[in-house]
């Protein structure tokens, strides 16, 4: 009776910090596009970061920092400060993803967005309910990803646009794939916390397991847009 009772507590406490994982990357969400929208609305703002190279850069930097300070100090972190970086980054992330309001139709942002909902909630419950391992799948995402990022800055320079649009269409199957990956791990470190006992640090990793699904879901939208999009005449 004992081992049942912890067998059905651990897996509440799995249950409730799923929960969480999936509510923080949400409202990381939300408090991307209401930064994203403060962004447009004040000119004088928009035009600083976007049109200066060195405050955009500054973005960029503050975001690498942000996510760096949050994956390797977690354990000396409070859940306070965790959430903190974590939504600082999803606001700093709306600032930068504002600028897609300015290149692409509202209709077809908005029609990436949902397609994008989509893809990612089938993808994530495949990961969670899934009995197949997918931890294979890791090293040869990272693989790919690393390719990409290397084909993107080649393509900076060579500016060509059938390559532009293939790197699109390898950055969504990459990311779509990493959503069930990410899911399936997610899914093992909270079993494993919920086993160890630690409920504070339980809850700071849930904030890291948002982190990770935000990241899967902002990627593959903005490759979406790029491959479906529609500019602005």
């Amino acid at each position: 009776m004992f081992n049942n009772n912890v067998s059905v507590n651990q897996t509440k406490t799995s249950g409730n910090l799923l929960e969480a994982v999936y509510g923080w990357m949400a409202a990381a969400l939300a408090i991307s596009a209401i930064s994203s929208y403060i962004t447009l609305s004040s000119y004088s703002f928009f035009v600083f970061v976007h049109q200066n190279p060195i405050a955009l850069f500054a973005v960029f930097l503050l975001q690498i920092g942000l996510v760096v300070s949050l994956s390797s100090m977690l354990p000396r972190l409070s859940f306070a400060a965790a959430l903190g970086i974590f939504f600082t980054y999803a606001a700093s992330v709306g600032v930068t993803l504002s600028a897609i309001f300015l290149l692409y139709t509202a209709g077809s942002i908005a029609t990436t967005f949902l397609t994008t909902a989509g893809m990612f909630g089938f993808m994530a419950a495949y990961g969670h309910y899934t009995k197949s391992d997918l931890s294979s799948m890791g090293n040869i995402l990272l693989m790919l990803l690393f390719g990409l990022v290397i084909s993107m800055i080649f393509n900076i320079f060579l500016q060509n646009q059938v390559l532009d649009l293939v790197m699109s269409a390898v950055g969504v199957v990459i990311f779509t794939l990493l959503t069930a990956y990410d899911a399936q791990r997610i899914k093992n470190f909270i079993q494993q916390q919920s086993r160890a006992g630690d409920q504070d640090m339980g809850y700071k990793i849930t904030i890291l397991g948002a982190l990770m699904l935000y990241l899967d879901f902002i990627n593959l939208f903005i490759y979406l847009l790029r491959f479906m999009g529609k500019r602005k005449e």
